[in-house]
């Protein structure tokens, strides 16, 4: 018997490198990179983990 087909996930890996680099560039202009950068990539594993609740849910 076949599987059903399943809906095509989101790939939210786009998400966590845009925050890491967004971060890095917005905290460089405040002269706190680091900082930037882990608020970056904070915020993108917050998208990914939406987008993965979504996408389980389905």
């Amino acid at each position: 018997m076949a599987t059903p087909p399943t809906s095509p996930t989101r790939g939210a890996g786009f998400f966590l490198a845009i925050g890491a680099i967004g971060g890095a560039i917005i905290g460089g202009r405040m002269h706190q990179a680091t900082i930037g950068l882990l608020t970056g990539i904070a915020a993108g594993i917050a998208v990914c983990v939406a987008l993965w609740l979504v996408d389980r849910r389905k």
